[in-house]
């Protein structure tokens, strides 16, 4: 599906808002043995729509979580702070700029690409979930994944998406992702060739 097809962006969040409450998505049925990842596809011109509207929904959720009203968990990161976090607990962050002046753009990106596998990122994610919420757990938590755009080159969707089924097997896990994707080709900002990956829903 193209970006041109896909419903309005305030649409598409009162739909995601819904799908979020629904059993059946949040215990993962009906997927005929298909890991819960989606992929939730937009315009890249949308991207600030996007982030202020995924804000609100986690926001929502926390207070209604807060009142004690019976909702789901509704867990988001954002890949760049993920990464930028990570190199600030490695004391590189300050470092990266001189790094890259000295070694030239292309080398510096394989050396960061090398340090900063996609173990990195979910060790950080998965050691972050546990410590505020406790183990993933099917019926109560979703996984929000954004940032996508942001972290580009250092990191690419189809890696964290490969990488991500072990780690959160038994949650939905929900890529907001600025581009488009046919269910099989990943294309970022729509002109991108982002890799290919088939175990993925496309939107929900």
């Amino acid at each position: 599906m193209t970006a041109t097809e896909l419903p309005s962006i305030d649409m598409s969040f009162e739909l995601i808002r819904s799908k979020f409450h629904d059993p059946e998505f949040l215990n993962c049925r009906g997927l005929g043995g298909e890991v819960p990842l989606y992929i939730y596809p937009y315009a890249a011109r949308q991207e600030d729509q996007v982030r202020a509207l995924t804000q609100q929904l986690v926001d929502d959720n926390e207070r209604e979580r807060q009142a004690k009203i019976d909702t789901p968990n509704i867990v988001s990161f954002d890949l760049w702070s993920v990464f930028i976090s990570i190199c600030e607990k490695r004391g590189i962050l300050e470092k990266m700029s001189a790094l890259e002046e000295k070694r030239g753009s292309d080398l510096f990106l394989q050396r960061m690409q090398s340090r900063m596998g996609p173990e990195k990122y979910l060790e950080f994610i998965h050691g972050s979930f546990i410590e505020r919420y406790g183990e993933p757990k099917r019926g109560r938590d979703v996984l929000i994944i954004t940032g996508v755009g942001k972290i580009y080159p250092f990191m690419r969707a189809h890696i964290i998406l490969e990488s991500i089924q072990p780690v959160f097997s038994d949650i939905p896990v929900v890529l907001f992702y600025p581009g488009t994707y046919d269910g099989q080709q990943l294309k970022l900002f729509g002109t991108i060739a982002d890799g290919n990956y088939y175990r993925a829903f496309n939107q929900l």
